[in-house]
């Protein structure tokens, strides 16, 4: 049987990719270069995430942002050899982190194709990255926040970002809904949301005359979720989950199988220690904090502004280094909405033309 594409890729006639398929970031640990290299070599986006990112470098615990700093030049360089010149490698930065400007500059300075930044409106991200080719884009939940940041850097920096990343409701990680949004049980509907942030970035589309791709993310699990979003005028996706248990995955042997053998009843909306609602796998870690029993917190990573290690039950930093080494009861295990549905380890082949292909 025949597959045919399921995008059109006229809005990416001058980029280096062959299917408009962002692989989201997923921290900390969890996308690194092994897995963004492999979807660059099957034509995607490739997104490492820089959160934490020098956590396996030997002096980690005393030079946290030093190690971070080389990771992303040494996982930036791997990752570009192991896609052999197809696709685009980039990184996903989130604007929460304590160190985000360097971050987004090391990026730039090591060849990073695409810097994209949620957790917060990287309202100064054209600024960090002028004078480079890097592809810029926010990530965004709302009309709301997608006008706020389109007007700002239209009246600052005269620019428009290169493309926008859409997170609705069901994404796994980090959300920018509240917590009682994310715990209903109807599942959302968010193709209205969708339609009024592909209008308002219309506006500047005329003003500037160029194209703007939009890409959803969250909750997409195949080609016929990849058809909806088509016809709701996405131009491409963004899929993180799927490619966590996949053989090219940068995790531990241990995290993948935690998807594998996950349960839809064992997801949880949580509240991380950062502040911001989440969606993870429920385990012993998450059930201590339920009890009230803070897991004692020895030593910063400053990973994040405004983290108060005195008053948050649990260091996010050493929770999610501890999940991605293998210890998945004691650990964060971030995941999508759509987790449950992984029943076996796949390859980036796999999961990209079962994503971004039909059947005809």
């Amino acid at each position: 049987m025949e597959k045919k594409p399921i995008f059109d890729m006229k809005a990416f006639q001058k980029w280096n990719i062959k299917v408009p398929l962002i692989q989201g970031g997923m921290g900390v640990g969890v996308s690194l270069s092994g897995l963004a290299g492999a979807v660059a070599a099957e034509g995607g986006i490739g997104i490492i995430s820089t959160a934490q990112i020098g956590f396996a470098e030997p002096d980690f615990e005393n030079h946290e942002e030093e190690c971070n700093l080389r990771g992303i030049r040494k996982h930036i360089q791997r990752a570009k050899e192991i896609a052999g010149g197809e696709g685009m490698v980039g990184v996903n930065v989130m604007v929460a982190l304590q160190h985000y400007k360097e971050h987004v500059r090391e990026a730039v300075r090591a060849g990073a194709d695409v810097v994209i930044c949620g957790a917060g409106l990287p309202m100064d991200l054209p600024e960090l990255v002028k004078g480079s080719l890097t592809k810029i884009a926010p990530v965004v939940s709302s009309k709301r926040a997608i006008a706020l940041l389109l007007k700002s850097w239209d009246k600052k920096y005269r620019r428009v970002p290169d493309f926008i990343v859409v997170e609705g409701p069901e994404a796994g990680g980090h959300l920018g809904f509240s917590k009682e949004q994310l715990s209903n049980t109807e599942k959302p509907d968010f193709a209205m949301e969708l339609k009024e942030i592909i209008g308002e970035k219309k506006k500047y589309e005329e003003k500037y005359r160029t194209d703007i791709p939009v890409f959803m993310a969250g909750g997409v699990w195949d080609a016929a979720d990849a058809e909806k979003i088509c016809a709701l005028g996405a131009d491409g996706i963004q899929a993180a989950t799927r490619f966590v248990a996949t053989e090219e995955c940068d995790a531990s042997e241990a995290y993948k199988m935690a998807y594998v053998h996950a349960k839809p009843e064992e997801i949880k909306i949580i509240k991380s220690p950062v502040g911001m609602p989440g969606r993870a796998l429920e385990n012993e870690l998450l059930r201590e904090v339920e009890e009230k029993n803070p897991v004692k917190i020895s030593h910063c990573y400053h990973c994040i502004k405004n983290c108060h290690p005195a008053q948050i039950p649990y260091c996010i930093t050493k929770a999610l280094v501890a999940a991605v080494k293998g210890d998945v009861e004691h650990g964060l295990v971030f995941c999508g909405s759509n987790v449950g549905k992984i029943q076996k380890i796949e390859t980036v082949h796999e999961v990209v033309q079962d994503l971004m292909y039909k059947e005809v």
